[in-house]
């Protein structure tokens, strides 16, 4: 069965201080979003989207250009660009002066809607998700039905944290293996004493380290595009206005789909541990994670055969 593997790449790391999407943090200098390809294609996928900004298809080019996998079917992968930027804006909306970053998760996937006709799973650039997430969704998704109905993979909120920061996560009700309510908490802190608390706003709400959280790792059949061009259309008249920072995030599209009784959502696991850079004082941990990966035999001496 033919699956495309969509690759948010076009945020601006503003924590972290640089374009961790290309940061080569692997032994060899490999892309976390590489160990993500690697993974995808051994599980079924057949084709790849990258969503990056306009001014990265030259560096992308550099990076991939040439670089050919060959899929499950024996076929080259298929490699495919979409640019988020604001040509994609409806006229009736203008640009705030001064707004530079994209416009979210939700708008990022639309750009890619020209690309997709087949399912696929939405994943961040600069996350890794481990082998068995990959097998997993390429397995849900050949279940899913045309319509009503997506995946996700989940993880455990106490294994996504990082010491150096806060984090932003979609903080997840599960019940029996289905998504029931998804909320997007923006400033998840990790304390000294290992307890994990909400504290957007002065605030101190404490979360259970077990709690299920969204890290953006979702499986939708093509039928969602009328969903999110309804959902993006909505923020934009009734939410962004001159707000530079406003964003659309796919957790909030598919809570309210959720609440309105539009969408069920089935939650994956994996057996795998997730990690990812959100500040540059999280590389070296991940380049530690990526360096026992290789030693194990998970993936050979260099991704770039």
């Amino acid at each position: 069965m033919k699956a495309a593997l969509v690759i948010m790449a076009a945020g601006l790391g503003s924590r972290y201080g640089g374009n961790k999407q290309v940061d080569g943090v692997g032994p060899r200098g490999e892309m976390l979003m590489e160990y993500s390809i690697y993974d995808a294609v051994r599980a079924g996928f057949t084709k790849v989207v990258f969503i990056i900004k306009p001014d990265m298809r030259e560096l992308m080019d550099r990076l991939w250009g040439d670089r050919t996998l060959i899929t499950k079917t024996g076929e080259p992968l298929e490699v495919c660009y979409a640019m988020q930027d604001f040509t994609s804006i409806p006229d009736y909306y203008t640009i705030p002066a001064g707004r530079t970053k994209p416009f979210g998760t939700a708008h990022a996937v639309l750009c890619a809607r020209p690309y997709l006709s087949e399912p696929f799973c939405v994943i961040n650039a600069d996350d890794y998700y481990g082998v068995d997430a990959y097998r997993a969704m390429y397995e849900e998704l050949q279940r899913l039905p045309r319509q009503g109905r997506a995946t996700m993979v989940g993880y455990l909120l106490k294994n996504t944290v990082s010491a150096n920061g806060t984090v932003s996560r979609g903080v997840c009700r599960v019940e029996d293996g289905w998504l029931r309510g998804i909320h997007e908490t923006l400033k998840i802190q990790l304390f000294p004493d290992g307890s994990i608390a909400d504290v957007a706003e002065g605030q101190h709400r404490e979360l259970a380290p077990d709690t299920v959280v969204s890290m953006n790792f979702w499986g939708f059949m093509p039928s969602i595009f009328q969903e999110l061009e309804a959902y993006f259309d909505h923020f934009l008249r009734c939410e962004a206005g001159d707000n530079i920072k406003a964003e659309c995030l796919l957790p909030g599209m598919v809570g309210d789909l959720l609440e309105q009784g539009r969408l069920e959502v089935s939650v994956l696991h994996s057996a795998d541990r997730w990690f990812g850079m959100t500040y540059h004082e999280d590389r070296q941990a991940v380049a530690a994670e990526l360096q026992k990966l290789h030693a194990g035999g998970v993936y050979p001496p260099t991704l770039r055969a």
